[in-house]
């Protein structure tokens, strides 16, 4: 294959799944501010769904960093 295009998937990769996760996590931050900001009472369980939420979407970030060097490297 050529070196160039695997490049352009690569960047393409990481990219796309870099700018979903900013905005999935700026999303669910948003909401968390403004249940926190409703029901101030209940800010610690929505900081720990929150949290466990943030993991998951930067996980997702992650395995395309995984994928992109894996294009990179293996071919």
């Amino acid at each position: 294959m050529d070196k160039g295009l695997i490049a352009i998937g690569a960047a393409l990769a990481i990219g796309l799944a870099a700018s979903a996760a900013a905005i999935g996590i700026g999303m669910a931050s948003s909401k968390a501010f403004e249940a926190t900001a409703r029901q101030p009472e209940i800010a610690g369980k929505i900081q720990t769904v929150l949290m466990t939420a943030i993991v998951f979407i930067e996980a997702t970030a992650i395995y395309a960093l995984v994928v992109s060097l894996l294009l990179i490297f293996a071919f």
